[in-house]
């Protein structure tokens, strides 16, 4: 019988944000891993203080705005801003960390970045954790297969009013499966705005509406409209913590593979090349 694994050694990048909060929280409840660094911005409240202090839990951990504080850990979760992922990046590499990384809103310099991390690293990298929303993207790829023809493509999505980027990056990926599947161009035939005379829509376009407003966690939808009939496959989220209990397995995955960029598809095994 095999020795069971040591607990894999986490860094929380923002661990002072919302979902910061959550991912060192769901670490905590979880038995595979645990909590071994937390960073964040010099200004944080949470600089030099334990990093569960507002969750009632002791970690042990102090949050530090130091990114060595990472040479503790084995993997870095990352859900915070575009504009620190190369900082974060280079941080793994002087460090050997593997990366989980749900951040979007990537310029292209920034995906150049990820891209060259990944030739040498472990990288997971997904504009959405959540299982559910994997589960989704599959269903969406069936969908966008079989309706190719016929059927008005659009997709609407709603967040809270503090996210930044639009249309989300779920959102986008849930259009470059579709487009994919149907066999349409991406991103030539996605349409992000319409107003005015528009005209009558293409055959070939994909639509995207963006809801911004309250507290709404996240919300997607892709509705296939024909002649007679339509069709929606929805995903609501009403808890950030799907996506903390996704990107845990995420990094648990990163222990058995090597170099490269994977999704949450071949995390998740739906992709038939891992699930052998």
């Amino acid at each position: 019988m095999s020795e069971p694994q040591t607990p894999l050694r986490i860094g929380v990048a923002g661990a002072s944000g919302k979902m910061g909060q959550l991912l060192i929280q769901e670490v905590c409840r979880h038995p595979e891993v645990r909590l071994a660094a937390a960073i964040d911005l010099a200004h944080s409240p949470l600089i030099g203080q334990d990093a569960g202090s507002r969750l009632g839990v002791l970690t042990g951990v102090q949050v530090s705005s130091d990114l060595s504080a990472l040479s503790a850990a084995e993997v870095l979760i990352d859900f915070t801003r575009p504009e620190a992922t190369e900082q974060h990046l280079a941080a793994c590499e002087a460090h050997g960390l593997a990366l989980v990384l749900g951040t979007t809103g990537h310029d292209p310099r920034a995906l150049e970045s990820i891209a060259r991390f990944a030739d040498h690293h472990r990288l997971v990298f997904a504009p959405n954790m959540s299982v559910g929303v994997n589960i989704v993207l599959k269903l969406l790829e069936m969908a966008g297969a079989a309706l190719a023809e016929g059927y008005d493509i659009e997709v609407i999505e709603a967040h809270h009013r503090q996210k930044v980027d639009a249309p989300s990056g779920t959102a986008l990926k849930m259009g470059e499966v579709v487009a994919k599947a149907a066999g349409r161009r991406w991103p030539t035939d996605a349409v992000f705005a319409r107003e005015g005379t528009t005209g009558a829509r293409t055959d070939q376009e994909i639509g995207f509406s963006v809801i911004r407003g309250g507290d709404i966690v996240g919300d997607h939808t892709v509705l296939f409209a024909g002649l007679g009939e339509r069709i929606e496959i929805t995903h609501r989220s009403s808890s950030r913590a799907t996506y903390a209990q996704g990107a845990i397995r995420a990094a648990l995955f990163l222990r058995s593979v090597g170099p490269g960029c994977y999704g949450m598809d071949q995390v998740l095994r739906l992709n038939s090349s891992l699930a052998s």
